[in-house]
Parts: structure tokens; sequence; C-alpha cells
């Protein structure tokens, strides 16, 4: 049997980057899917009838210069420019997203703006301090009036639980460097139509994007074919089943399973995995003590119910945030607005509306039926689309879509990762739910780069685990791996 230089669980964008920089430097390399279908993970674009539409929404955005490269190399004449339009609902009124200011004083009123601004200085005279749930972070930043308008709902749709089970660590990471001072800058700017000078902006403030034509699919399956033309192979169908490390010979015998339940057997010198840490645990042999902390990360997962049909006028949005609590729907796309190319006709429009869900709860165990039902009653309330005018609709649901920052989670991490590195130094992990970290597509993409030069290098000289939604990159030009971890804030091990 031919040794592996490394096996890869999963084509998502962590794995299939660290695959493509793998084959593209002549490693011998292997990934496991366990779609039958469709590469790219989250991040796969579904065709249904010609109507194609991805999971959850991926701009094209990224300040780190390696990143923007490669999609550059791997989709070099695909991409489109596409502004972005996001929307709130809240209270039967839409509000600008970022907000702008006019608007939003004008829709909440005179009073409740005065009740948020007061709601806001007393937050940051007597703020709550060492915050450590998500409500005390968001509460100090914007005031409690401010959270329960435009942030309360929405996040307690998306994660099915308080906003005071859910750690500070999500908050910081996904919306730090955005304050209501912030905020109110920013607005006022949008509502004059005054243009910022310089390109320093916080993540959520972004006014344009770039996307693939077809869909963030376009990308990994263009990314899969290069894999393959540079010797790599990728095997669908296939589940993770066992993980056995021989520490004498330093190799990994791996088990994987496909939809027959037949297996097939893999030995390899690394491996690369951006499967759920649960389940990565679980498949190790023998079982890590650890194990007992990965049965307590949690989950959750979403389902997309896609409403197909025409309506009286185009909407401009790409995606709408639904804070009112009367629906449960948390997020509608408009995947005309990503692009045109991802409806086959020019007086189509397809919705997809997001309902975010626990596998095995009352909305992801309902039929297609019902939810298509739930879906057209909840797009008229709104008012976005007429249940009458919808002639054609289906139901994707996704598994783990999203890692659950709760209060405990930090700690069980701490402990498989020092369990993990101490027993496992060829076992890297990447991506969002390989590292249990709630990163961006650029950030999955950057952990599989550093990973493959690390394998590369035989040493790990990288620290993956610096790399996160919330680092800085550097707009530079980047030549090098030093200059490359300079960009990210990333130290070298042997520095550290």
């Amino acid at each position: 049997m031919k040794i592996l230089d490394a096996l890869v669980v999963g084509a998502g964008p962590a794995g299939l980057t660290t695959a493509y920089s793998l084959a593209k430097a002549g490693r011998n390399v292997l990934v496991i899917e366990q779609d039958p279908t469709y590469v790219g993970g989250i991040s796969r674009t579904v065709n249904y009838k010609g109507f194609l539409f991805d999971i959850g929404g991926h701009r094209f955005f990224s300040k780190a210069k390696e990143i923007v490269d490669l999609w550059n190399e791997i989709l070099p004449d695909d991409f489109l420019d596409r502004p972005r339009l996001s929307r709130i609902f809240y209270r039967n009124k839409f509000y600008s997203y970022p907000l702008k200011t006019f608007e939003a004083l004008r829709n909440l009123g005179l009073l409740q703006s005065l009740i948020c601004l007061a709601s806001f200085g007393y937050a940051r005279a007597f703020p709550v301090k060492a915050p450590k749930t998500f409500h005390q972070w968001v509460r100090n930043q914007f005031g409690e009036s401010l959270f329960s308008i435009f942030f309360k709902t929405y996040t307690e749709k998306v994660w099915g639980m308080s906003c005071d089970e859910i750690s500070a660590d999500w908050a910081a990471q996904r919306i730090k460097g955005l304050s209501l001072g912030a905020a109110i800058v920013d607005g006022l700017r949008r509502s004059l139509g005054w243009r910022k000078k310089d390109g320093a902006t916080a993540k959520s403030l972004i006014e344009s994007f770039r996307y693939p034509r077809r869909g963030p699919g376009m990308m990994w399956e263009a990314c899969a074919k290069k894999i393959e033309a540079y010797g790599g192979r990728i095997v669908m169908d296939r589940r993770l089943g066992t993980l056995q490390f021989d520490a004498k010979h330093q190799l990994w015998m791996v088990e994987a399973i496909d939809a027959a339940g037949v297996k097939e057997t893999y030995l390899a010198k690394n491996i690369v995995s951006s499967a759920p840490v649960r389940e990565l645990m679980a498949a190790l042999r023998p079982a890590p003590l650890t194990l007992l902390h990965a049965r307590e990360l949690k989950y959750r997962d979403f389902l997309t119910v896609v409403l197909i049909g025409r309506n009286a006028e185009e909407l401009p949005d790409n995606w709408i945030y639904i804070h009112d609590p009367k629906v449960k729907v948390g997020r509608v796309q408009n995947f005309r607005s990503w692009s045109p190319e991802m409806i086959p006709d020019a007086e189509s429009i397809c919705l997809g509306l997001e309902y975010f869900c626990f596998e095995g709860d009352g909305l992801w165990n309902a039929t297609d039926e019902e939810l298509i039902a739930l879906a057209k009653r909840e797009i008229a309330m709104i008012g976005l689309m007429d249940a009458a005018n919808v002639r054609d609709a289906c139901v994707v649901r996704q598994k783990k879509a999203y890692p659950v920052y709760d209060e405990s989670y930090a700690d069980h991490m701490a402990m498989i990762r020092r369990d993990l590195a101490r027993l496992y130094p060829s076992l890297h992990l990447v991506g969002r739910n390989g590292m249990h970290k709630y990163n961006n597509q650029d950030h999955a993409m950057m952990t599989g780069l550093l990973t493959a030069a690390n394998i590369i290098a035989g040493e790990p000289i990288h620290d993956v685990w610096q790399v996160n939604e919330d680092a800085e990159y550097g707009e530079a030009g980047v030549s090098g791996a030093q200059e490359a971890l300079k960009s990210l804030r990333l130290v070298p091990r042997k520095a550290a």
C-alpha cells in the first residue's frame, strides 16, 4: 500500500486549500468527502432545476493578499464585483445594514432614539467588568436598548439559546472594531453620501465584495479539478471510520466507509481534519480520554427553504436579517442579487429562507412540505413575496453549520488541544468545525495554507491557532511565509 504524505478529511475550503497547496508542491495527498455530489462544504453551490444557491451566503472579501491571490489563481476569470446591500427587518420596518443614521432615527422615532442614546451613555459610565456573556459584551458596547433591538432576537434565533448563555468570545470575534460611535459616524457618512478616504473599516461595514458568477461552489469545483491535475485525489461519498496512529513508525491507518458500507484503508504520514471535533475524536483508536470533552461540544444546524416564483418588483438586497420575533425565519437571501447567473431566466425570483435549528428538533424533523408551507406564510408576513406567486420550492438541510460558543466550549477545546498535541503531532486541525472556531471562509483557507506549509517544512513553523476571523491583515505586498505571518500578526513557533 502506497503511503500518503497527507490524508485530508473534508472537502470544504480549509481541506481543499490544504490539499491544493500540498498537491501543487508535489506531495501525495488524498481527500475524503462525505457528500456524494458537492465539494465546498458549507461553501458549496446547490443546483435545483437550474437555480443555483449557496448555503449561508459567502462574500469573497479578504484583507489577506495571499488569499486573494489564491482565489485569482484558482478562478482567474469568473469573479463579479457585487455591491453589498443588506437590511434588517424589525417591527414591520426595514433598516439598512450597516445602519444609516437618519433612516434609523426616523424608523425608531425620537423617543426611542433618545432612550437608546441614554442607555448607551449609562452603559459606558457603568460597564460590566470583564464581560463573560454575549449580552454583557454588547450591552457594554451599545447599551441595553440597542442590544434588545438589533442583537437579542436575531442572535437567539441563530443560536437557539439565551444571549446570557453565549460566550463573549463570539461577540468579540464577530463584531470587534464596531461600536456605537463607529456605527453612528459610518451611518452619517452613508446617510450623507460621503465616501471614506482610507480603506480602513470594520469587517461588518464593507460596501462591496467579489463573488463567483455561478456561486462559491464554482471556486471549490475548480480547486478540486486542479488538485487532481497536480496528482492529488478526491474520493466522494466517504465518511471517516477510524483513525489509528502507529507511534513507532509515525504512520496513520485510516478507515473510510462508502455509502454501501464498504471499508477502504489508507496509510498516511499526516492527517488534516476539517471534520467536526466531536466526530474526529470519536474516530480515534484507542479513544482518547478527552473524548468526554469532545462530546460536550455543541453545534447549531440550519436549513434553507428556497422559494421560486415571480414578484412585482425586483429586490435589491443580498440578504435581509429578520429580527422580528413573530416569525421563525432568521435571514432571507436573494440569490439574483448575489449574481444574475444564479437564476436561469430573467423573470424569476429565487429567495432562500434560513431557519436555524438543532438536528432532531421540530424544525429539522418537519417534512419538506411543512417547511415550504411555513416559509410561504412567513415570506408573505414580511412582505417580500406573495405566497400565491411561489411556483416551486425545495429544502436543503445543513448539519453542524456553526460551532456553538457556550460558557464551557473554551475549556473543552483547551483540554482537547493539549491532548492531541501531546499524542498526535502529525494530526492537524483546520477550518471552522475542525478547530471549533467561527471562522470565515478566508480564515479557514488561511488555516489550510499554513498547515500545508507546516507539513512541507516537516515541523510546526506556523501557529495555525492564531488564525481567526478577528485577525488584522496587511494590505502591502507579501513575499514568503514570514511576510504572510506578519500580515496575520502570527508568530512562528520557533520565535514564540
